[in-house]
């Protein structure tokens, strides 16, 4: 049922570029847009690294990795994402994303899918601002996109089922094992993951242990990373963002409440990796 040849990206940050880096591999034409030239830039050095990483290992041929890179072009303006399917990746913020969709829907024809990677703004909610509803959906990845397997797809309350098995079958045609959510605050990973993140935020504060300790401990007992560094792999004001977001969504639950020491770290610019410092430092 997949009738999709191109695929957009909006955003060119980590979760942009692990998007585009899986679609292109798998043969789509791919349109990556950012605002910003040096996003575009950084995240195409990004692809290219990952790429090469991958023949390195074996998993790609030289040939594949040229061909992966000739089939994604850049572009700086919204105007200009003009594909079968686009997948927004920019920042939780829903009145960012629904000013982009009204772009975006204006300039595309009536048979493109329009898609939220959203971690925790319901499906539904950005939908409301759009003219065709029913052409949108959730295709949430996890980060890095282009190693982790599993992609939720959500459907709002008015999206039309052509439009929800056409998102699915794209996420299958990458290799990635999908599972239809409900259109619930956090959907499904991110409502059951976000207590590893505050439980151990939570320990940190009352001195029961550092991050570091944490970080060790959860590793040991199986976790292929502790909270602390996951949550500098994802991006701390992004991880800090979502929890924010579900403890509103869910009527300030005191189980989703933010940390203040996780707000001190996006307050100071300590983002994790991409900024060079979270809770841990990185080198440049």
């Amino acid at each position: 049922m997949n009738s999709i040849k191109t695929v957009g990206i909006a955003g060119a940050g980590v979760m942009g570029a692990g998007i585009a880096y899986c679609s292109a591999i798998a043969g789509y034409g791919v349109l990556l847009f950012d605002t910003r030239r040096e996003a575009l830039d950084k995240g195409l050095l990004y692809i290219r690294k990952e790429l090469e990483k991958a023949q390195a290992k074996g998993k790609l041929t030289a040939d594949q990795v040229e061909a992966s890179l000739q089939r994604i072009r850049l572009c700086e303006k919204a105007e200009d994402l003009v594909a079968d399917l686009i997948i927004e990746a920019v920042v939780e913020k829903l009145e960012v994303k629904q000013d982009l969709f009204r772009t975006l829907e204006s300039v595309n024809g009536k048979e493109s899918i329009l898609a939220t990677n959203t971690s925790s703004i319901p499906v539904t909610r950005i939908a409301s601002a759009l003219q065709h509803p029913e052409r949108f959906a959730g295709i949430h990845f996890f980060n890095p996109a282009h190693l982790m397997k599993l992609v939720e797809v959500i459907a709002g309350a008015r999206t039309n089922h052509e439009t929800l098995e056409n998102s699915r079958a794209f996420a299958e045609s990458l290799g990635k094992t999908v599972v239809l959510a409900q259109d619930a605050p956090g959907f499904i990973v991110n409502r059951v993951a976000r207590h590893y993140y505050v439980e151990a935020l939570k320990i940190m504060e009352e001195d029961v242990a550092g991050f570091e300790a944490i970080d060790r401990l959860m590793e040991s007992s199986g976790f292929r990373m502790g909270p602390f560094r996951l949550m500098d792999l994802i991006g701390v004001d992004t991880n800090y963002s979502v929890t924010e977001s579900m403890y509103n969504l869910f009527s300030q639950d005191g189980k989703f409440r933010p940390s203040r020491i996780q707000k001190q770290k996006v307050d100071a610019g300590l983002h994790g990796r991409k900024s060079g410092e979270g809770f841990y430092r990185y080198e440049a």
